[in-house]
Order: C-alpha cells, then sequence, then structure tokens
C-alpha cells in the first residue's frame, strides 16, 4: 500500500510538472506576442551548445518575425522566456532614450565568495553605475595613446616572431599567432607583466588564460540557472572563477602593485591607471577601488578583450586572404600613411587609417563577434504604438547578429564589402543597424583599446606581409556552437610572404 501511495505521489508530481512546464511554454501566445514552437523540455534552444550557436536560433527567430511584430517571444529550457526584439527603433529606445529600464545584463556574479566575479560586466543597478563612473576616465582617447607606445613594440615582435617561423614554412595559423600577440598586449597592459607568450606559447600566463577560456567552473547551463535564481545560488555559495585561476591572477597583480608601490613605479598601462585609483580602506569608497576591485577589473579587461580582438583579427585577415583586391587597397592606405609619418607608424596615423577602420567594421559585421546584446527590464515597458507590453523581469535580447546579417540592411550580407561603411552609406542607414560594439551607456568600455590595437595588428601585418589562402585553409569556417562569442572552431591556416 505504501508504495501505491509513492508511485502515485510521483506520478503526479511528473504529471503537474509536465503540464506546468507546458502552461509556462504558452506565456507569449496568452499575450498575442508571436513564437516559434518549442520543443519540450528544451524551449527554442535545443541543439544550442552542441550543434547550434545561440546566434542561429536567434536568426531564425529574427528572419520569421521582423515585418510581422516589433518583439517576438522565445523560450530557454525549463520554461524561462525572453523577448527578442526585432524592430530597430525599438532597439534604439532601449538601449538610449529609455536606458533607465533596461540597465542590467542580469548576468550572475557573487561578490562575496567570488569578488572577481563582480565586475563592470555583471554588475547591476547603482554598483555598477558607480564602477562605471570610475572607470570611464580611465578609457579616454588621451589614455588610450599612453599605451600605444606598448602595443606598437609588441607589434614588432611579431613581426620578428613571424620572419622566423615563416623561414620554415610559409603557412602559418594564424588564428594562434594573433592569439598570442593579443595575450601580450593585454596582459602587458592590464596586468603590467611581460607575458612573452610570442616567444613561448607554453609561457604561464598563456597556459593560465586559455584555462580560463577553455576550462571553466561550470557548464553554460549551470551558470544559465544561477542567472535565473542568482539569491539561491549566492546561498549556496556559487563562484564563478576556478579556484586555481582566482589564485594565480590574484597574486600576480599583488605582486604588481606591491613592486609599483614599493619603488614607485609608474607605466603608461591599464594598471597604472587603476593604481591611481586604488584606497587602501578594504571597504568601498567613493571614486576608489579596492585591490579586489582592481584585480576584478583587470581579469575582464582581459577576458573581455582577448577572444573578442583576436577573433576579429582572425576573421579580417581570413577575408582579405580571399579578396586580394580590398588587401592591396588596405596597404596602399597604410603605405601612404606610413611614409606621411616619416615611415613610422605613429598614434595620429592609425587613427587616419580610415579604410582599415572600415576592414575592421565589415569584419565586426558579418562575423558579430558579440551575436546579442542582454538587458533586463525593471518596470513593464509598453510599446510605442502597440498594445505589446514588456513585463517587468523580463530578459531582452538584441539579435545584432541578425541585423548585421539582414538583407534588406546589407544587400548580399555573405559578401565582404568594406565600402557599406564608406561615410556617405553610413549615414543612409539607421543608427542602431551597426551594433559592433553596442551603444548607449552601457556599451563597451574598452572599444577604443581593442580599436587601437587591431588596427595595430591588422597595418603591421598587412604592411609586412602578402596575405594568401592555401590548401590548409579552412572554407568555409565553422563556429563553436558552445562559446557565447563568435569564434572559429578551425585553426585558420594562410599563406603569409613577406614584402621586401
Amino acid at each position: 500500500m505504501d508504495l501505491l501511495i509513492v508511485f502515485s505521489v510521483v506520478i503526479i508530481s511528473i504529471i503537474s510538472i509536465y503540464f506546468y512546464i507546458k502552461w509556462k511554454f504558452s506565456f507569449w501566445e496568452r499575450r498575442g506576442i508571436p513564437s516559434l514552437p518549442v520543443a519540450f523540455p528544451y524551449g527554442n534552444f535545443k541543439g544550442v551548445g552542441k550543434t547550434k550557436h545561440i546566434k542561429d536560433v536567434l536568426h531564425e527567430i529574427y528572419a520569421t518575425f521582423k515585418d510581422k511584430a516589433p518583439i517576438a517571444g522565445a523560450y530557454l529550457a525549463f520554461s524561462s522566456n525572453f523577448a527578442v526584439v526585432l524592430d530597430l527603433d525599438l532597439i534604439k529606445n532601449i538601449l538610449i532614450k529609455d536606458f533607465n529600464n533596461f540597465h542590467d545584463r542580469r548576468h550572475f556574479y557573487n561578490e562575496r565568495d567570488d569578488f572577481m566575479s563582480a565586475n563592470l560586466l555583471t554588475m547591476q543597478g547603482q554598483e555598477w553605475r558607480e564602477l562605471r563612473q570610475v572607470l570611464t576616465p580611465t578609457f579616454t582617447s588621451a589614455k588610450m595613446k599612453f599605451m600605444f607606445s606598448t602595443i606598437s613594440e609588441i607589434s614588432e615582435r611579431l613581426i620578428k616572431k613571424l620572419d622566423e617561423d615563416l623561414d620554415q614554412n610559409p603557412i602559418v595559423d594564424i588564428k594562434d599567432y594573433l592569439a598570442r600577440f593579443t595575450t601580450d598586449i593585454i596582459g602587458t597592459c592590464a596586468f603590467g607583466i611581460e607575458c612573452n607568450s610570442l616567444k613561448d606559447a607554453n609561457c604561464e600566463f598563456r597556459v593560465y588564460s586559455k584555462r580560463a577560456f577553455l576550462q571553466p567552473r561550470h557548464s553554460r547551463f549551470f551558470i544559465y540557472l544561477c542567472a535565473e535564481f542568482p539569491e539561491i545560488a549566492r546561498a549556496l555559495h556559487v563562484k564563478l572563477f576556478r579556484d586555481d585561476i582566482t589564485e594565480f591572477f590574484t597574486r600576480l597583480i599583488k605582486g604588481t602593485i606591491t613592486y609599483r608601490e614599493k619603488n614607485d613605479i609608474h607605466r603608461n598601462d591599464f594598471i597604472d591607471l587603476l593604481l591611481r585609483l586604488k584606497t587602501n580602506n578594504p571597504n568601498k569608497e567613493d571614486g576608489k577601488l579596492t585591490v579586489k576591485q582592481i584585480i576584478a577589473q583587470s581579469l575582464l579587461f582581459f577576458l573581455a578583450g582577448f577572444e573578442t580582438s583576436s577573433s576579429t583579427s582572425g576573421f579580417a585577415l581570413y577575408e582579405l586572404a580571399f579578396n586580394p583586391d580590398i588587401q592591396e587597397k588596405a596597404r596602399t592606405e597604410i603605405n601612404r600613411i606610413f611614409k606621411a609619418h616619416n615611415n613610422q607608424i605613429t598614434y595620429e596615423g592609425l587613427m587616419e587609417m580610415q579604410y582599415l577602420d572600415q576592414i575592421i567594421n565589415e569584419t565586426l559585421r558579418k562575423y558579430s563577434i558579440v551575436p546579442r546584446l542582454v538587458r533586463y527590464t525593471q518596470e513593464n515597458y509598453p510599446l510605442p504604438n502597440s498594445n505589446f507590453v514588456i513585463e517587468k523581469g523580463t530578459k531582452v535580447y538584441i539579435p545584432t547578429y541578425s541585423i548585421h546579417n539582414d538583407p534588406d540592411i546589407y544587400p548580399n550580407p555573405d559578401i565582404f564589402d568594406p565600402s557599406r561603411f564608406d561615410p556617405e552609406e553610413v549615414n543612409k542607414r539607421h543608427p542602431m543597424a551597426f551594433l559592433g560594439f553596442g551603444t548607449g551607456p552601457r556599451n563597451c568600455i574598452g572599444a577604443r583599446f581593442g580599436q587601437m590595437q587591431t588596427r595595430m595588428g591588422l597595418a603591421t601585418l598587412i604592411r609586412n606581409f602578402e596575405i594568401k589562402p592555401c590548401s590548409k585553409t579552412p572554407k568555409p569556417l565553422r563556429y563553436h556552437p558552445n562559446m557565447e562569442l563568435v569564434s572559429s572552431a578551425n585553426d585558420i591556416y594562410l599563406e603569409l610572404r613577406r614584402i621586401l
């Protein structure tokens, strides 16, 4: 009899859970908002992380509903729902005009147990506003110019390393070289150390930085659950970063801070700018940063800048290899500006390279390294000229990849064409038609630095090498389905020939 009762309770519980999730999966239908059919219990995300990238799901939603409604509904696994914004005017309202209702991203962080998770990307509300206000002066054009000499020096090391290796084989995995180049730049500027990964691909800094990306503490699904139920996760003392990662970067940055303060050393880098904001008070202080906050922001600077910059450069060189006319036009511009600046690359000269900048923007358009922007609704938000309402607590996804590859905005989007970013062409488009660095108060704070190092790397390589596809060049490229960003699952082999 007891077993029958237990069996009955189990069956009733399973049936109740099933119908509850089915009911949750009707959330958008009950509100008259269009959505794609779901696959129980995955929602619209079946296969994401294994056979699909998240951009593919968002692109299907965008293509299906973009001319039918300002937003579409979608579902994550086990009934969680979010809105996909399809209208460019509405996107502008969310990111800029009505930002106060959409200022959070709803990423999980746990400052008490995992201080490195509390950074400018994850923090919310007033805490984010105060931190952004403190850090914004660190990323001005003038401050970026201070770091130019460091980036220039590492660019020369890249050329030297390639010259050495090309003597043995003109075919190289450019993705690996760019990853090491970016590691050395951000490691030097963010942590104040000489990483030397161009010399030694297995140096300690490179090993730990790869581990931070490729061997996370938790699966993406678990992190998603933490973001959905942050108070429970904090009560369970959930950490995002592995202990060895936390210990390594804490030791590294504390060592740099101690050495510089003891010897009164100042350098033109990010860590030096943060040290000027440092307080010795272990508690937070207006306009100042604690040591833990400095460590957290330095690690974010590395993690956020590494994959975006190295992937952008890799995709750009891949396209230039298949488009020699574009490559030659870029080289002509670079050589002309070099000549105008006494055959030296200067910060001012780099900023004059308009066509190179168009190549970078076209790369960010076609590949959309950050395929979506995420916001979180603070209060009920009635949509303009509509009966629809985005309800309080709803996640909002802005599908940047889909916008950037919309043939109605960018005809023949699969074709790589930097002329799309001629000034007169840009002026014809909606201001939200290109979101390579986001926009509004919560845009990418490090955009200037990312653009500077990407321009420098590309200008140096294009000027010194002819870049061609080879028999090992992948075509088409495949993307990592389990990565948040758009990154190549292939090694990117190209043939480089020195220009004498």
